[in-house]
């Protein structure tokens, strides 16, 4: 396969990845903003969901100070944001076409509908309406882009590159999404339950287990109370959790395997480390090195590991 082709269908599936992931981000904090809170902690969680997207100095730049609406706006409908919800669907849609002969009719007509579906939804103002029914609709759609591509594309290289980047953006995301609701409350929520806020913590750790359809796993894994710590040995170590990071490096591992002629190579050998380590570690091992810096060390690693796929197989990034 042509690098560029390649390039194209890896681009194409992580951009669409990205578009779920931003708005299952911003359902959770949406959600969560809807509990009894300080504004002080309310403000924190959407200034750190612009941080640990990277997204800071871009929004400080374009609205100034941090305000939920102007957030949401920010990381949905803004086109001059490149991690936008409709800058992401607007480029999965570009790199659609570029490789249209290489898509079945199915999947670039969803890819397409779906992009021309959002902006008309924009256009008429349902995200002011109801932003939680639109983060659902964009998840919806890439549920459906996954189907439609697994359902209907020759299993071939193409279909290992969109597999490929799919999952590589999973890992990345799910790392994040994590690390922005964990950061700021590592101290209060890893000490001894507090009574008084039993309840409300119940509704925070729902939100966040809800936003990666992780809710009903979990009451089945571990039939107990919701307890941080078993939230992120679910959405790190399990793979058997569909956007676990292990799960997501175990489908990483493997279709890099299937697209490289090097079985040997140290791009593989470096992508199947970070998923051994994922796969032998524990979670008091991880908690004792603490969250953030863990999670922190595993992006690092996972954009790392982004580089020398794009180096080894598609088109190389611009230095």
């Amino acid at each position: 396969m042509l690098s560029r082709t390649a390039d194209h269908l890896f681009w194409m599936s992580r951009y669409t990845e990205r578009a779920e992931n931003t708005a299952r981000m911003l359902d959770v904090n949406y959600q969560t903003s809807l509990l009894p809170q300080s504004d002080e902690m309310a403000q924190s969680g959407w200034q750190g969901l612009l941080s640990i997207s990277e997204l800071l100095p871009n929004y400080t730049k374009a609205h100034g100070e941090v305000k939920a609406r102007s957030v949401m706006d920010f990381m949905v409908q803004d086109e001059s944001n490149p991690s936008s919800i409709v800058s992401c669907l607007g480029a999965a849609r570009e790199n659609a076409r570029a490789v249209r002969g290489t898509l079945t009719t199915e999947v670039w007509e969803t890819i397409n509908q779906t992009w021309l579906e959002f902006n008309r939804m924009l256009r008429a103002g349902d995200f002011e309406r109801d932003p939680a029914q639109v983060f659902e609709w964009v998840k919806f759609r890439s549920h459906l882009s996954r189907g439609v591509t697994l359902g209907t594309m020759l299993m071939d290289e193409a279909l290992y590159f969109m597999r490929l980047g799919t999952f590589l953006e999973r890992a990345d995301n799910t790392a994040r999404l994590v690390d922005v609701k964990f950061h700021a409350l590592e101290g209060d929520f890893f000490g001894a339950a507090n009574e008084k806020h039993q309840e409300v913590d119940f509704y925070y750790w729902s939100a966040i287990l809800r936003s990666v359809s992780g809710f009903e796993i979990y009451r089945r894994v571990y039939r107990d109370v919701i307890k941080p710590e078993r939230v992120a040995e679910l959405l790190i170590l399990r793979p058997d959790m569909p956007r676990s990071l292990h799960a997501s490096l175990n489908e990483v591992v493997e279709n890099l395997a299937l697209v490289s002629g090097e079985p040997e190579g140290e791009t593989q050998r470096r992508a199947g480390k970070l998923r051994a380590e994922l796969q032998y570690g524990r979670i008091d091992e991880v908690l004792a090195v603490g969250l953030n810096a863990y999670l922190t060390q595993f992006l690092d690693r996972i954009n790392e590991l982004g580089t020398r796929i794009s180096r080894d197989f598609l088109v190389p990034a611009p230095l």
